[in-house]
Order: structure tokens, then C-alpha cells, then sequence
């Protein structure tokens, strides 16, 4: 059973594919990937830790090999991602679960938690922001699109969905890139290139604006409920900066920091040593 297998669950008529290994019977641990990726990114972390979980890893809608609908059938808001995932786990019967989130699936997740938090056993933060002093200055082009979305600054925002791009987001802040296997890079790459996922990752983009305006009553989850949190943070990350993981102890005291000398995409050199985190947080 600590093998991954694959499945695609139809979510009111929404087909959500998600990775799954371990026995249902261990605490589950939901997985929640980023932009530009898809749950391909916990290809190395689920063998590690299927053992003592129970693993599942979804596409977020529009991301992978999960729907990517029309966008007059389906607006791409963070909103929807979040309403999208919580139905999925009902549908494959998940009642109580810890969740790592990471880049876009910490806004996801935590809605998620927000609106469920008697489901939630802990939380793992991997470059996951929820504080502004988390926000690096390579915000700054998306912040010019929150305050003025013109088609100008839309435009210019599809340098960063380029296969150049997408490359150096998993590189920057790296040692040694040759541990960065190209494979989770030109899949990425090759996801975006299906019709209309440009214009679907620039509209969330533009409502990731959303998520920065729901950080206080993020925090207020954080402040009335106490969730168990470890954060994990690739210290050289472009865009979430270590100041947003120390950030989560002002509202858990009791939160677990751990950073790690890599970039943006920690578990492409470091999914080994997460592992043994997570397990030291999880089993304690």
C-alpha cells in the first residue's frame, strides 16, 4: 500500500485527478501543490512517507490532469479552487486530515481550514504565505495588475508563465541545480501550453489579490484556533521570504520553523529531510 496510485474523482461533475498511497486507516495528509505545477511535485515526498500515512495529492482545478473548463463555465478564483478541493475530499470520504500547503495551495488550503477547522489535524507550511512581510519585491509586477488591471499589465505578466521562467523558479536560490530533475519542469511547461491555461493562470493571478486581503482573518483562524503548524521554508525563495514563516509564531506560539538552504521548490533537493520533519511533527 505504499505504493502511489491514480485515480481521477468526478466532483459534481468535476473530474479532479489526485495521487493517492498509504493506508486509509493512518492519518491522512492532503497535498496541495503551487503555481505552475501540479501533484507531480510530491513525487518523491509520497514514497517517504507513505509508510505511516495515508497520502493524497490532487490537481487543483485548471492545474495537471484535472479539468480545466471553460472560463465562462468556471471562473478561476482562489475561492472556487478552495470550494473545488474542500467538495473533493467529501467525495473520497477524507473527515479529518492534516494539510501542507505550498505557494498556491496555502491560500487554497487555508480556506479550507477557515470553513472547516473541526477537519483539520495540523498544518504543514511549505513556502506556504499568509503575512505580508512574507511578499518579496518579485510581487511587485502582479501588485501593478491587482491595483490597475489593464490589458497592458496583463500582458506583461506572461513572461512568467515561459518555459525560461518556469525553469528559473525552480532553480533560483539553488546550489547545485543539477539536482533539479528537468522532468517537474517540462511538465510544467507543457501543462501551460494547453488551450486557454495562459489565460486561466493571468486570472489568478489578478484574484491572487484576494488572498493577500484575507491574510488578517487568516491570522484570526490562527490566533482562536491554534492549529498544530510547522512551517518549512526553502530560505532563497524569490517570491515568500523567511520573515513570512517566522511570522506564524506571533499567532501560534508554538508553531515549529525549519528552514532549508534551496529555493522556491524545497522538495526537488531537499524531499528527504522534509520527510523526516514531517514525520518528527506529525508522530509526536
Amino acid at each position: 500500500m505504499t505504493h502511489t496510485t491514480y485515480h481521477t474523482a468526478d466532483v459534481d461533475g468535476f473530474s479532479v485527478f489526485y495521487r493517492e498511497a498509504g493506508d486509509r486507516a493512518k492519518p491522512t495528509l492532503l497535498l496541495l501543490h503551487g503555481f505552475p505545477t501540479s501533484s507531480h511535485m510530491f513525487r518523491d515526498l509520497i514514497p517517504l512517507l507513505a509508510d505511516r500515512f495515508h497520502l493524497v495529492a490532487p490537481d487543483l482545478p485548471g492545474f495537471g490532469l484535472s479539468a480545466l473548463p471553460a472560463r465562462e463555465q468556471f471562473a478561476y478564483t482562489f475561492d472556487n479552487l478552495a470550494k473545488a478541493i474542500s467538495r473533493f475530499t467529501e467525495v473520497i470520504g477524507l473527515s479529518h486530515f492534516a494539510v501542507y500547503i505550498f505557494d498556491y495551495g496555502a491560500p487554497t488550503g487555508l480556506r479550507l481550514a477557515m470553513a472547516h477547522p473541526e477537519r483539520i489535524t495540523a498544518i504543514i507550511t511549505q513556502n506556504g504565505n499568509a503575512y505580508e512581510e512574507g511578499l518579496s519585491e518579485g510581487w511587485n509586477p502582479i501588485e501593478r495588475y491587482w491595483r490597475d488591471p489593464s490589458d497592458a499589465n496583463r500582458q506583461a505578466l506572461r513572461e512568467l508563465l515561459t518555459p525560461t521562467s518556469i525553469r528559473w523558479q525552480y532553480e533560483h536560490g539553488v546550489s547545485d541545480t543539477a539536482k533539479i530533475s528537468p522532468d517537474g519542469i517540462a511538465l510544467d511547461a507543457w501543462y501551460m501550453l494547453r488551450p486557454q491555461a495562459d489565460e486561466v493562470q493571468l486570472d489568478l493571478m489578478l484574484d491572487y489579490a484576494s488572498n493577500v486581503a484575507l491574510y488578517p482573518a487568516f491570522q484570526a483562524y490562527f490566533r482562536q484556533h491554534q492549529p498544530r503548524l510547522l512551517a518549512i521554508w526553502g530560505k532563497h525563495d524569490p517570491f515568500f521570504l523567511p520573515p513570512g514563516a517566522e511570522a506564524y509564531r506571533r499567532d501560534i506560539p508554538s508553531a515549529e520553523i525549519r528552514f532549508f538552504d534551496t529555493g522556491h521548490f524545497a522538495l526537488e533537493t531537499h524531499a528527504k529531510e522534509i520527510s523526516e520533519v514531517i514525520i518528527q511533527f506529525l508522530v509526536q
